[in-house]
């Protein structure tokens, strides 16, 4: 490819960009598309959709991108939490270090590579990719110095601007677990693999081990229960009314407008206070908790303070390590509820399973990679399909097959990607939907390495032969070959795969899509639910991650990628800062759990590129260019090993020494009590599955003022009485959530009619 190819693909990536954006401006000022591109205000409260016509709303504008450059880290903390910033300070460390590699390589390596050989250049618009490559310099130049100075400055600058990132990342972490609200979790130990006794249940095991073992600290204990009846009719809001409405109840009608909705009042139905009017249906019956509702071996055990709880979440608990198995408790709205009846002995054998399945994805994925590099070779190409030689033949046709077809179709071979990978984390076990995310995180950046960087790469030389393990030793070799004759495909990727991203992450393609369908094709007037999203760290984490991945190693192998690179990276800062301020809403809270797999990755890159330069520089017979390289390698993977030390503990414990300084503060000020009669209700396992229901996660039925209707059914006994009004609260429940599903409202409204009934 010569850079009028490049310059293709760069044209028809900017047209795309420009034109996204355009209509981005355009669409997100139309009343109808509120739901997809304000969804964060529109399920906090009402939007008019009456707003008068004028011309400025189909004229596109740059405001949204200056709301966006203007944001400050108070909002973006504000309307996504720890995470969201945390992910902005990723895409920030990386224009921060490509700004330096760009003007180091530009500016020194390029012009060496540039005249690396005495030949006669052509025009520049016809010039091969190939001459800006460390190919183009003879071996045993002495000017291949200039890539060991700029890989000696690139590895500094990386360093240290990872060391101040991970020090205020961290400091930011402790100062959410010290400044936030009491946290039901910091109390809260989540404990499996308890024992099966003939003698009692799993709840009366739990409390006669921890009031053995923790007698002075030993609160109270929430069971996990399998899904019942009532968790399968919550999940699905039109069967649950077709089976309780049949149910003979007493109607209390209002006589008051609806506070709901506005509108006029419809009819809410109360069940009576009573026992008949219980075990007088026989579909009351039938939810009667003996008969829906089994205990699971796991179980919430809530501490009295948080430094008892952290101990009795690292100790081993039993001389077996697969009984009573004990950590942390994920946040209220971080457990996944569907998990945590799965029996511990079956986690590892899940993992295993997991393993073996992304392992066979990975090969199957090989097809098309190699697929995707037959495209970007022409004779390959015209052995495939000989039909097409003649249009070949056409030069534009021919930069738009070989040039920007093969990212793009790799492209959506790896958007299934993914879903794929979710869906595993989802089997593997994990307990906390930020686990699963987290996961999943890892196995997309696993996946991408591999299969766009190392495929690609190796797929012209061992991989078609298959002896990929037979020639391991080979490796660096291999990679100091075709890493630089690759460059041509892996900018093309950045322009279509980073640009391209990012203007349909803006539009919001699908939502935008099922709103038109649903407001101007099916002609619906009622008003969306389930529309809040989070943001998709599992996505965009490995696609900035690989991004860096091939700055890194073709910094100085061929660093006409790292314009491109740059653009992307500010594209990103502006695109993700809107989105998180209007689009994606924060259900749960990690408090910055991604940032190890961010370093760890980047310190992998770094490290692959020094090898890669050692055996480059080798292979250019330039030996005391190449041994020192060899340093930088080492210090890099010390530097590593220092920052695990020293921060990555943060991120997988509390400090006692910081939990113990809460645990003072909240008794000097009284807040023991108050804590305490929180935590059931928090961890009410009915209360969450209920809330799916509602438009919003903070659509709360009960309150940390209020007692849920679980705590009836405490592990210290259960008399008839408590049993009656314990399924009486929960059928009220299960009608309030089948009112409310048709009424869109707010928070404030919503608590008003709860605490009102």
């Amino acid at each position: 490819m010569d850079v009028a190819d490049l310059l293709t693909s760069a044209g028809i990536n900017i047209s795309v960009c420009v034109v996204a954006f355009s209509l981005y401006s355009v669409l997100r000022k139309q009343p109808s598309n509120a739901c997809v591109y304000f969804t964060r205000r529109y399920i906090s409260e009402p939007i008019r959709h009456d707003d008068p016509f004028s011309l400025h709303r189909f004229v596109p504008s740059a405001g949204w991108i200056m709301q966006a450059w203007r944001a400050t880290d108070e909002e973006i903390l504000e309307a996504g939490g720890i995470d969201a910033v945390v992910f902005m300070r990723i895409v920030v460390l990386s224009i921060r270090i490509f700004i330096i590699a760009a003007v180091i390589c530009v500016f020194l390596v390029l012009p060496v590579n540039y005249y690396g050989k005495d030949m006669e250049h052509k025009n520049f618009r016809f010039e091969s990719i190939d001459v800006f490559t460390i190919g183009n310099v003879e071996e045993g130049s002495k000017w291949l110095w200039a890539h060991c100075l700029a890989l000696y400055i690139i590895t500094c600058a990386v360093c240290v601007l990872l060391y101040l990132e991970y020090k205020s990342i961290t400091k930011m972490r402790l100062a959410h677990i010290t400044g936030s609200h009491p946290n039901p979790s910091h109390f809260t130990v989540l404990v499996r693999g308890i024992p099966w006794s003939q003698d009692h249940s799993y709840s009366k095991s739990v409390e006669s081990f921890f009031s053995t073992y923790y007698p002075d600290t030993y609160v109270d204990h929430q069971m996990i229960y399998r899904p019942s009846t009532v968790h399968k009719l919550k999940k699905d809001a039109k069967k649950m009314y077709r089976i309780l409405r049949p149910v003979e109840t007493e109607y209390v009608r209002g006589d008051k407008p609806c506070y709901l909705c506005g509108g006029t009042a419809h009819t809410f139905k109360l069940l009576q206070n009573g026992e008949d009017s219980i075990r007088s249906q026989t579909s009351i019956d039938e939810l009667h908790p003996t008969q829906i509702e089994k205990e699971c071996p796991a179980a919430f055990v809530f501490f009295k303070n948080r430094y008892a709880a952290v101990v009795a979440a690292q100790v081993l608990q039993s001389s077996n390590p697969m009984l009573w198995v004990t950590q942390l408790a994920p946040e209220p709205h971080d457990v996944y509820w569907s998990n945590l009846g799965i029996p511990y002995k079956q986690v590892w054998v899940r993992k295993i399973v997991v393993l073996l399945i992304a392992l066979a994805f990975v090969f199957v994925f090989l097809f098309p990679v190699t697929l995707v590099q037959g495209l970007t070779h022409p004779h390959v190409l015209t052995r495939w399909f000989p039909q097409i030689k003649e249009v070949l033949k056409l030069q534009f046709l021919n930069r738009l097959v070989t040039g920007y077809l093969p990212s793009v179709i790799l492209i959506l071979f790896l958007y299934t990607v993914p879903p794929i990978m979710m869906l595993l984390s989802r089997i593997e076990g994990n307990v906390s939907r930020s686990d699963r995310k987290r996961s999943a995180c890892i196995k997309v950046l696993y996946f991408t390495i591999w299969n766009v960087f190392f495929v690609n790469v190796l797929s012209g030389s061992f991989i078609n032969q298959m002896s990929i393990f037979s020639q391991i030793k080979e490796l660096p070799m291999m990679l100091a070959k075709q890493v630089p004759t690759q460059a041509t495909f892996f900018t093309t990727y950045v322009l279509s795969s980073g640009w391209a991203s990012l203007a349909f992450e803006l539009i919001q393609l699908f939502a935008l899509i099922c709103n038109i369908l649903r407001r101007f094709i099916l002609r619906s007037k009622k008003e969306p639910t389930n529309i809040a999203l989070t943001f998709p760290h599992h996505t965009e984490i490995p696609r900035l991650l690989l991004f860096g991945l091939l700055g890194f190693t073709l910094s100085i192998l061929a660093p006409i990628i790292l314009p491109f690179l740059l653009v992307y990276f500010f594209l990103a800062f502006l695109v993700y800062r809107n989105q998180i301020l209007h689009v994606y809403v924060t259900k749960y809270e990690s408090a910055g759990q991604f940032w190890p797999i961010v370093h760890n990755a980047t310190i992998f890159s770094l490290v692959l590129t020094q090898v890669i330069a050692v055996a480059v520089l080798a292979m250019k017979k330039s030996p005391m260019a190449s041994g020192c390289t060899i340093p930088l390698i080492i210090i890099s993977l010390l530097f590593n090993e220092y920052c695990r030390k020293r921060f990555s503990q943060v991120f997988k414990r509390n400090p006692a020494q910081v939990l113990i300084e809460m645990d003072r503060r909240d008794e000097q000020w009284g807040k023991e009590e108050g804590i305490y009669n929180r935590l059931r209700s928090e961890y009410c396992q009915l209360a969450y599955i209920s809330r799916d229901l509602t438009i919003s996660k903070d659509f709360s039925f009960a309150g940390p003022n209020r007692q849920s209707s679980t705590d009836h059914n405490s592990p210290q006994g259960v008399n008839e009485n408590s049993l009656k009004q314990d399924m009486i609260r929960q059928q009220a429940q299960i009608q309030f959530d089948m009112y409310t599903i048709h009424c869109r409202v707010s928070k404030e409204k919503v608590k008003s009619v709860v605490l009102s009934c």
